[in-house]
C-alpha cells in the first residue's frame, strides 16, 4: 500500500474561531492545542512525514508548537491565502512526492475513526481511487457539502443542497500522487473553495470514493469546541 504523507491546513481566512480570539490551530481540544493534536495523531497512524501550512499572522503564536519534538519530520511553512483550496494547492508543492493524507485544522474525530479512516482511504488508492473522502451522516453545519454515492462508495455527485441518504464531507481527505498538480490547475482557472475542487474531480469522471465515519465535529464555533471536548473525553 502507498504511504500516505501527512498534511495541515490551517492557512485560511477562517482560522479563528467566531467568537474568540484563539487562532484554531491553537484551541485546545481534549487538552491539547489542536494542531498538536493533529500532528501526533497523523503520526501515529503512519504517516512518514507532516507538513503543516499555517497562517503568517500565528508565527509567534505556534512557535512553541515547531520547537518539539515529533515521532517524523514535521515542517511548518507560512502562508496567507484565501481559501483551503488554495492552502491545499500550496501544501502540495511543499510536501515530499507521493499520496496525501490531508486534514483541516479544525477537523475532530475519535482516534479510532481516524485509524479506520487511514486505513480504507489507503486501500482505495491502492485499489484505484484518485481521491478519498471522509464523510458523515452528522451534519452540524449551515453550510454543509452532500454527498451521494453508488452502491460501491464511488462519489457520484456533491451538492450544496440536502441529499438522501444523509452524508457531508468531514474535512479529511486522501489523494492519489497523480492528482495533487490538480488543485495548482484549477486554482490557476479562478476555482476557489475545496468543494469546487472535488466537484471538478468528479466532473472529470476522476474516481472519488467516500469513507463514512460515524460523526465529525468541525470547530467553527465556540459550542463545537464544547462538543468536542465533552465528546472526546467520553471516549477517552
Amino acid at each position: 500500500m502507498p504511504d500516505l504523507h501527512g498534511l495541515v491546513l490551517a492557512g485560511g481566512e477562517g482560522s479563528r474561531l467566531a467568537g474568540g480570539g484563539v487562532p484554531k490551530p491553537l484551541v485546545r481540544v481534549a487538552g491539547r492545542p489542536q494542531l498538536v493534536h493533529l500532528i501526533e495523531t497523523l503520526a501515529g497512524l503512519g504517516c512518514p512525514s507532516v507538513t503543516c501550512l499555517v497562517r503568517d499572522d500565528f508565527g509567534a503564536a505556534v512557535a512553541d508548537v515547531e520547537r518539539r519534538r515529533w515521532a517524523v519530520p514535521v515542517s511548518f511553512h507560512a502562508c496567507h491565502t484565501p481559501s483551503s483550496l488554495h492552502t491545499l494547492a500550496e501544501g502540495f508543492a511543499r510536501l515530499p512526492a507521493g499520496a496525501a493524507f490531508v486534514t483541516m485544522v479544525d477537523t475532530v474525530m475519535r482516534p479510532q475513526d481516524w485509524r479506520d479512516l487511514y486505513a480504507a482511504a489507503r486501500a482505495r488508492l491502492e485499489s484505484g481511487s484518485d481521491a478519498v473522502l471522509a464523510v458523515t451522516p452528522f451534519v452540524d453545519d449551515e453550510a454543509a457539502l452532500y454527498v451521494s454515492t453508488d452502491a460501491g462508495g464511488r462519489v457520484r455527485r456533491l451538492s450544496a443542497t440536502p441529499l438522501e441518504p444523509v452524508s457531508v464531507t468531514g474535512g479529511a481527505y486522501a489523494f492519489a500522487a497523480g492528482v495533487r498538480p490538480l488543485a495548482a490547475e484549477v486554482v490557476a482557472d479562478g476555482v476557489a473553495r475545496m468543494r469546487n475542487f472535488l466537484a471538478r474531480l468528479v466532473d472529470r469522471g476522476l474516481t472519488v470514493s467516500a469513507v463514512s465515519v460515524p460523526r465529525i465535529i468541525d470547530l467553527d464555533r465556540p459550542s463545537d469546541l464544547e462538543a468536542a471536548n465533552a465528546w472526546l473525553g467520553e471516549h477517552g
